[in-house]
């Protein structure tokens, strides 16, 4: 029986060892397979310890991460985020505005209304024709940084791979089925800094938020919380729960792309990033956390998954490209 990492208003996001998925034996693949799809079928979230990536590389990455963001706003500035279509670079605070909005105008307006509190710095795939990453120069504190990042956006992609086996092994498909739509790397490793804030500003504004509500494009998020907390989940019943962090875990969450492929029965759900449930005195330290944007590449072409409907009137999405598809949705967030 896998715990509950959240069990709250008719949300249950299930804790789930995945140690066993890679190194179990036939039972236990299946078994947490099943979990897995279930946990995305009923959440759209999961927790998964028992990661084949290090607590030391983890801590390796947060601790180079928080090394970039202290840099001077210029040197930040100087590797600036362009387009929708590279998605590469540094986005400073109230740059970009997560929500659910499609239209640029109410885009804009809420990003004025209500900014997010948070820089980050995306980096795709290296390599990538026509979209090169911006790297900091290496230098000082930077020393080492390009090649952290990319062993980590390797593992990370490592591991997004194994999901979505577990995902097909649990649909009843070839535990392969997806890894010819993943083999590229597509995806987009999103550093995240939320500075230091007093705490009056929540008061002052009571829809401040330091990522509005939102759900994932893509196929799903893998995200590496700090101990500070802040995100928060929507329950089937219109609440937000909190998503506490637990020690030596990855929360993931299936995107709207994964819900669109599977004919809506997984569930991308609703979350966003809110005043932590504790600050030190006046103010709420900084919070880090890094988030593993998995998609399928960019080339794929996309079809309502087999076993996901019996008729064909009942596919709900016409099959889709994945990079145009990725394009459009990011082009409303900026």
């Amino acid at each position: 029986m896998e715990k509950a990492a959240v069990k709250e208003d008719g949300l249950l996001i299930p804790l789930i060892d995945f140690s066993k998925f890679l190194h179990g034996d036939e039972s236990q693949k299946q078994e947490i397979a099943k979990a897995i799809l279930h946990g995305f079928q009923t959440a759209g979230f999961i927790y998964l310890s028992g990661l084949p990536i290090t607590e030391e590389t983890r801590t390796h990455v947060f601790g180079t991460s928080a090394k970039f963001f202290d840099q001077p706003l210029d040197d930040k500035m100087a590797i600036a985020w362009t387009t929708p279509e590279a998605n590469r670079g540094y986005s400073a605070p109230g740059r970009e505005k997560v929500s659910q909005l499609a239209d640029p105008t109410e885009v804009e307006a809420l990003r004025s209304s209500v900014p997010d509190i948070k820089e980050s710095l995306e980096i795709g795939r290296e390599g990538e024709p026509g979209h090169p990453n911006h790297w900091p120069k290496e230098k000082d504190a930077m020393v080492g940084f390009k090649d952290t990042m990319l062993d980590f956006f390797e593992q990370c992609r490592a591991l997004h791979v194994e999901v979505m086996r577990a995902i097909a092994v649990g649909m009843g498909l070839d535990a392969g089925f997806f890894d010819g739509f993943l083999d590229v790397g597509d995806n987009t490793l999103r550093l995240l800094h939320y500075p230091a804030v007093n705490k009056e500003v929540f008061k002052i504004n009571p829809g401040q938020v330091r990522a509005g509500e939102h759900s994932d494009y893509g196929s799903m998020t893998l995200l590496f919380q700090d101990s500070r907390g802040g995100l928060q989940v929507k329950s089937p019943n219109g609440k937000f729960i909190d998503a506490t962090p637990i020690p030596g875990t990855c929360v993931v969450n299936a995107g709207d792309l994964l819900a669109r492929w599977s004919n809506d029965t997984i569930k991308s759900t609703i979350h966003r990033v809110v005043e932590p449930p504790h600050a030190d005195g006046d103010v709420h330290p900084p919070r880090y956390s890094i988030a593993y944007f998995c998609n399928p590449n960019f080339q794929s072409h996309i079809e309502v998954l087999p076993g996901t409907y019996a008729a064909e009137e009942e596919k709900k999405y016409p099959g889709v490209n994945s990079g145009q598809y990725l394009v459009q949705r990011l082009a409303a967030t900026y």
